[in-house]
């Protein structure tokens, strides 16, 4: 089973999973919402605050996938998104991809008051 661990305050990102949860062939995905179930984070091995940062995927073999990779894991087993993950995995496109993501992904972190709240936790856990 694929686990998608998803930030489900995050209205895009939301809309987007819905998309896809809506498509999912039964019983492939486990879709975890880390904004509203932080103890799922545990699974990953990191903090709330970092695993809102990107979108993080668990394959089917336990190995964690984030940004592009976690979307293109996805994309593999979606229904007409199959074309998406081939093209999202060449090289060039790939590096591209994923520089673009994380430059939304910052941004989105940054302006999401949960993410925050989420961040200040932990440097407050480790006394920064």
């Amino acid at each position: 089973m694929i686990t998608v661990y998803y930030d489900g305050l995050c209205g895009l990102c939301s809309k987007e999973i819905n998309h896809y949860r809506s498509i999912a062939p039964a019983n492939r995905f486990d879709w975890a919402d880390i904004a509203s179930d932080a103890s799922r984070c545990a699974e990953l091995g990191v903090s709330q605050a970092r695993a809102l940062e990107v979108i993080h995927v668990r394959d089917d073999s336990g190995a964690i996938h984030t940004g592009v990779a976690a979307f293109v894991v996805m994309w593999r087993v979606l229904p007409r998104w199959g074309w998406l993950a081939t093209v999202a995995s060449l090289p060039l496109l790939r590096s591209l991809a994923e520089q673009l993501y994380r430059l939304f992904a910052r941004w989105r972190f940054q302006r999401l008051g949960h993410c925050q709240l989420a961040a200040q936790r932990e440097r407050n856990e480790h006394g920064a």
